[in-house]
């Protein structure tokens, strides 16, 4: 028993929605394309699970974050996938690939081949029992990575109001998740080993005014230390959460997001692995010229940084994605993947953005007792990474604009002294085939330099002076013929 496709998405997160979609406007013909997912429903927008779906008055539900209403276009139902004719194979596991003979094999045991395989299979959620602390089966501690997690997030959630929820981890999940137990009504302490919130990202002085922030609305902080065990009732309920400081907290719930680790053990041995992931070329290639490779399980050249990197957030996901589709359909009008590392977070009545690269040495600007603030990163002399709370849609944008260009940086302190204006100037220098500026091909970034003000006004002298010389002859002439 088997099926065949030309094209086969394994896959069924926001990856997939969008790779669909993509091969939608670029015209793949009815029965050409097929999903494989786990979950039981078509792909939607994960980050909805974190934020919207956990609100305690009218949460999200789908239909109505389905891909691809994350990137304000249209949301494709299941219904919209029956229209274009692409099959949806889902609640549905594949227990095996074969690289070689192009084929995929379910454990209900049917055969799935192809001829082209998009790998989506993302991440999964880091447990407990692999850092040797048991109690993930407990009927009230949660993980949060896909649709069931959250939906058994939500009835825990609305069984403890005015109870205490334990937040293990100090990273997106952690941070987010604890922000919506806020917002229902649940006391929260979030525990996690790192000096500060958002380790990977954040400097200290960041970290310190979303910590602060937390903390006014009553979220307590436990840093340098982890969990070890906890404590069950004769329910099997966590009563309470016992620390490696010698700390017990109490719990009614415990929420747990201590990282993710990529999807490739079908592929191990057989395709080629880099920094956890699928390794893939510019085009979303992996080892094998038949598969691709997209979101948080692919390893791909990030060309503005110079390094092959794994990116855990949506809009690589939503991006590579679209790409690795273009590069199938039209290989020849398809360049290598451009991609300038985004991530953003929405909580409470904040708001934030970072582009590029966190290396280097950082300058922070904006009013840190207010609500706009950011922070540029320098490294080598030139702009790496930009960060910034609570701009306007036009600032971000600069920003972006700004990292990309990587212009060069020589005065630290006039930078944290223009603050987001230093991203303003540098987006709103003259082209690169001006006089006042040179493009370095070597590091695609944008050199400064000082305008030659003096050459211009000879240069403009001289055209005067011949345009004037020009009319004079010409009219001569004119009176000759």
């Amino acid at each position: 028993m088997g099926r065949a496709f030309v094209y086969v998405i394994l896959g069924g997160g926001v990856a997939a929605g969008y790779a669909a979609q993509e091969f939608v406007k670029r015209s793949v013909s009815r029965g050409e394309l097929c999903i494989i997912s786990e979950e039981t429903v078509a792909p939607y927008e994960r980050p909805a699970l974190s934020k919207g779906f956990l609100l305690p008055e009218a949460p999200a539900r789908l239909p109505s974050f389905h891909c691809c209403v994350g990137s304000n276009e249209e949301r494709l139902t299941p219904k919209w996938y029956k229209e274009h004719g692409i099959e949806l194979i889902l609640g549905t596991r594949v227990k095996s690939a074969d690289v070689r003979r192009k084929t995929l094999l379910t454990v209900t045991g049917e055969t799935i081949s192809y001829k082209i395989l998009i790998i989506a299979t993302g991440a999964r959620a880091l447990k407990l029992e692999e850092f040797g602390v048991t109690g993930s089966d407990a009927e009230n501690v949660c993980y949060l990575r896909d649709l069931a997690d959250a939906t058994r997030l939500a009835n825990v959630m609305q069984s403890c109001k005015d109870a205490n929820a334990i937040v293990i981890g100090g990273g997106y999940i952690g941070m987010e998740c604890a922000a919506s137990l806020v917002i229902n009504k649940i006391n929260v302490t979030m525990v996690f080993p790192e000096a500060h919130c958002m380790g990977r990202l954040f400097t200290p002085k960041i970290a310190s005014y979303y910590e602060e922030f937390y903390k006014s609305k009553g979220v307590k902080f436990v840093k340098g230390t982890v969990l070890t065990s906890f404590d069950l009732n004769s329910d099997g309920k966590v009563t309470t959460v016992n620390l490696k400081d010698g700390n017990k907290l109490p719990a009614d719930m415990v929420v747990i997001g201590i990282g993710i680790r990529p999807n490739t053990s079908l592929f191990e041995g057989q395709l080629t692995l880099e920094k956890g992931g699928i390794k893939v070329n510019g085009k979303m290639q992996s080892s094998n010229t038949s598969i691709y490779a997209v979101g948080d399980v692919a390893a791909f050249p990030v060309k503005i940084i110079g390094e092959t990197r794994r990116l855990e957030h949506v809009d690589s996901a939503r991006k590579s994605a679209k790409h690795a589709v273009a590069a199938i359909m039209e290989p020849e009008k398809t360049g290598e993947f451009d991609y300038l590392p985004f991530f953003y977070s929405r909580v409470f009545t904040l708001s934030w953005q970072f582009y590029g690269d966190n290396v280097g040495e950082v300058v922070h600007f904006g009013d840190f007792s207010g609500k706009t603030f950011g922070a540029y990163w320098i490294n080598k002399g030139h702009l790496v990474g930009s960060f910034l709370e609570g701009g306007t849609k036009e600032e971000y944008e600069v920003i972006a604009k700004a990292t990309r260009l990587k212009p060069a940086v020589e005065d630290l302190g006039e930078v944290e002294r223009q603050g987001l204006g230093f991203a303003l100037t540098a987006t709103q220098q003259p082209s690169s085939s001006s006089p006042s500026q040179s493009v370095d091909a070597g590091s695609s970034s944008l050199v400064i330099k000082k305008p030659l003000y003096a050459w211009h006004a000879t240069a403009g002298v001289i055209v005067a002076a011949s345009v004037a010389a020009f009319a004079y002859w010409y009219g001569r002439r004119r009176r000759r013929w």
